[in-house]
């Protein structure tokens, strides 16, 4: 199935011609791990990735298009343990350390940045300095390695109440182990795709069950 996207993407017009895309294929909606192609235009950039979805799976997210999609399917809400599904667009890295060379905007994430989840916040799905006034939310620098580098994944952009936050790729904490919610990867795989990434490319992530490949190209342009 990937491969025929690939090579719709070669010859159809109406994909972008130098955009990074980074594609994540499931197997299913109730898949908890899934695999990345990075691309760039119709250039296959590395290896494919082993990724880790949400211990539940995908669920149809908010992003840059809608794919048109049966009802009943999986929709994604606040804490249901999904990852999103659909495409996104990546906005910023980020990280415990100054990094050189890169080529998107970089958010530090010192001891008080943190991600809020709170519906009734203001700030509900966006990534702030703590104030002291947040009742529920994650903190950006962590003790374990997960966040030690990071893409921001433009996931209800909106802040839609109830339709998910805090959505990212980022460091896996072990082999296989499902998310709550984000993407994740090896430190080594994700740090290629952290250097590579350029806010000049547009980059996206596309992230579906397998079976709606053939849709895609019919949609991104």
């Amino acid at each position: 199935m990937i491969k025929s996207f690939l090579i719709t993407l070669s010859f159809s017009t109406l994909l972008f011609s130098s955009q990074q895309i980074l594609l994540v294929v499931a197997d299913d909606f109730n898949a908890s791990t899934a695999t990345l192609t990075c691309l760039e235009g119709k250039k296959v950039i590395f290896k494919d990735i082993k990724v880790n979805l949400g211990k539940n799976g995908l669920g149809w997210g908010i992003g840059l298009k809608n794919i048109p999609h049966k009802t009943g399917e999986p929709i994604k809400h606040e804490g249901d343990k999904r990852s999103p599904a659909g495409i996104f667009a990546l906005t910023k890295n980020f990280g415990n350390t100054f990094y050189k060379n890169i080529k998107m905007p970089y958010l530090y994430a010192d001891k008080n940045l943190i991600c809020v989840d709170d519906i009734n916040s203001p700030f509900y799905n966006q990534i702030i300095e703590a104030n002291g006034n947040e009742k529920s939310f994650e903190y950006m620098r962590r003790t374990d390695e997960q966040y030690d580098l990071g893409i921001v994944v433009a996931h209800n952009p909106h802040a839609i109440k109830y339709k998910g936050s805090c959505i990212f790729l980022h460091v896996q904490k072990s082999q296989n182990h499902p998310t709550v919610g984000c993407t994740s990867m090896k430190k080594a795989d994700l740090r290629k795709i952290f250097h590579w990434l350029n806010k000049e490319r547009d980059p996206i992530l596309i992230q579906i069950p397998k079976k709606y490949l053939p849709s895609i190209q019919n949609i991104v342009h």
